[in-house]
């Protein structure tokens, strides 16, 4: 009896050891096609899909009522935890702990589509996964009388900033060429430590009318279209900005891998990119790293300076004065989110906004309504920006230490595997 006991524990002990892993496809699968229907209810939903064409044909056709998506939601992430507590190999945890992140989001939208509301830091968490850190205005104050002193005269900062900025815009008609040596430049850069896959394409066309200076479009198939707002007066350290963060190794790039992870691991939900998801702060907060990372210490600097400035007819013997200002201007990274997070909280109204944003980011009242037009819209997104950046950044470092191309694979690292904010501050 004892043999027999035995062999049957042995047996069971085999069979657990041997269970198959949970299929996440399936679960996938409703993901992507509950996304679809999503955004038939909302707008701009969707930033990017290439996945079956049928599947968005069919969620337009008939797509099901935000309380019947509610309900598609649940259901979904709960069977996503009982996989996940099904799952053995650690790839395939991460994978549905990632996979049930996008459905919470997902499942907060559609709340927020039907009037929901909470405080900014909350309501980023819950879309984002990110809980930003909103310091108090005052801790900018010592930054700011760094910028006044570079500024010194009479009249509002914004008026001085605006002022002094205006030396270093780049005339409309020499726009293209500064841009297109910009991005070649980032890509070049990208390319010595991210392998891009043959035929990849980025394209660029100026716009306007858009409450964005500028956005990247991924078509699929490793391609992708940018879009520069000419409202907006393009500086001469924002070519090389909208290069690395829409192109190269920012958005472009993110979208390539994501493909990549559908069509060659057949992870489907790489298929479909969510305004509001997860992915945003890996996304846009890459984005801005990206521009760090392929220019580290004074190379953009030295980059701008050599061959961008005579591109855009500037004299780069006065470029020093202007990333003396640039750097100043750094450090209130973070104070555009404390005053968006009070004016969307009912904390400030409107003008307040207004006037915090002249005084904490030199914005004139114009620009300073511009980025309310933003927040209006989008809301808590602009944490992806600044947060995500924190995150991102610190994590290549911690992981790659004072090795530039350790940081490069760290990066790279977020793109090729399912990551969640949380997965990089462990």
């Amino acid at each position: 009896m004892r043999f027999l006991a035995a062999a049957l524990f042995a047996l069971a002990v085999s069979a657990c050891a041997q269970r198959a892993e949970p299929d996440l496809n399936p679960l996938a699968e409703r993901y992507v096609r509950m996304s679809l229907e999503i955004g038939t209810h909302e707008e701009g939903y969707i930033d990017a899909y290439f996945g079956p064409p049928e599947w968005k044909t069919e969620a337009e056709a008939n797509p099901r009522s935000i309380a019947d998506l509610k309900t598609v939601a649940d259901t979904l992430h709960a069977d996503l935890e009982t996989a996940l507590t099904q799952a053995n190999d650690e790839l395939v945890q991460r994978r549905a702990r990632t996979l049930a992140a996008y459905v919470s989001s997902a499942r907060f939208r559609l709340d927020m589509m039907e009037g929901v509301r909470v405080p900014f830091a909350d309501e980023a968490e819950r879309l984002f996964a990110l809980r930003p850190d909103n310091r108090p205005l005052e801790e900018y104050d010592a930054a700011l009388a760094r910028v006044e002193a570079l500024v010194p005269g009479n009249g509002p900062l914004y008026q001085r900033v605006s002022a002094f900025s205006n030396r270093y815009i780049v005339p409309r008609d020499r726009a293209e060429a500064v841009m297109q040596a910009a991005i070649a430049e980032c890509r070049r850069r990208t390319a010595e430590h991210i392998d891009l896959p043959e035929g990849e394409r980025f394209e660029m066309e100026f716009v306007s009318n858009q409450p964005w200076g500028a956005y990247n479009w991924y078509q699929g198939n490793n391609h992708s279209l940018i879009q520069v707002n000419t409202d907006l007066p393009l500086k001469i350290s924002s070519a090389i900005g909208y290069g690395c963060h829409e192109g190269y190794p920012g958005h472009h790039v993110q979208g390539i891998n994501a493909e990549k992870l559908y069509r060659e691991n057949g992870w489907v939900e790489y298929s479909i990119m969510p305004l509001f998801s997860p992915q945003g702060p890996l996304n846009e907060g890459g984005g801005n790293y990206g521009e760090e990372l392929a220019f580290p210490g004074d190379e953009r600097v030295q980059f701008e300076r050599e061959v961008l400035f005579p591109l855009a007819g500037l004299d780069p013997a006065t470029a020093d004065a202007y990333y003396a200002l640039s750097a100043a201007t750094n450090e209130l990274e973070g104070a555009g989110r404390t005053i968006t997070a009070m004016y969307l909280d009912g904390e400030i109204d409107r003008a307040r906004a207004i006037e915090l944003l002249q005084r904490y980011e030199a914005s004139a009242p114009a620009n300073a309504a511009k980025s309310l037009e933003f927040a209006d819209h989008y809301r808590s997104y602009i944490i992806n920006y600044s947060s995500g950046l924190e995150v991102v950044r610190n994590y290549a470092i911690r992981v790659g230490d004072d090795d530039q191309n350790a940081r490069w694979e760290a990066y790279e690292s977020i793109l090729t595997q399912p990551t969640l904010p949380s997965d990089l501050m462990q």
